[in-house]
């Protein structure tokens, strides 16, 4: 599956058809993409919070490249996480980057027996 557009629906579809994917709502009103029992993105209608490197230098990349549509997630930032605004001046291929990224740093620490196959 691919995003054709930049939207909060296109985004949601794009990340729950990952290998091993799944929805849930651990708190009330915040949906999120897991992997095994990882959060791989935080579900927003127009914010999709992932994890955008393996610490908070990598992440910086993206607010340095993108000032006003990245922010850093709050309590989990210093490990790497920011929240990307849909459909503003991110081009849709940097979403998805995105995303892939998130979803490979979630998915390579688990043990192989919870690893979704390909």
């Amino acid at each position: 599956m691919s995003i054709k557009a930049a939207t909060g629906h296109e985004v949601k579809g794009y990340c729950l058809h990952k290998p091993g994917a799944w929805q849930d709502e651990p708190w009330e009103g915040d949906v999120v993409a897991k992997v095994g029992s990882k959060i791989f993105a935080f579900l927003g209608e127009d914010t999709v919070g992932v994890k955008c490197g393996k610490g908070r230098a990598e992440a910086d990349e993206w607010i340095e490249e993108f000032p006003d549509e990245v922010t850093v997630s709050p309590y989990i930032g210093r490990h790497g996480w920011n929240v990307l605004r849909i459909g503003g001046a991110i081009p849709v291929e940097a979403l998805v980057e995105a995303i892939d990224t998130s979803y490979d740093l979630v998915v390579a620490p688990l043990p192989k027996s919870q690893r979704p196959c390909p």
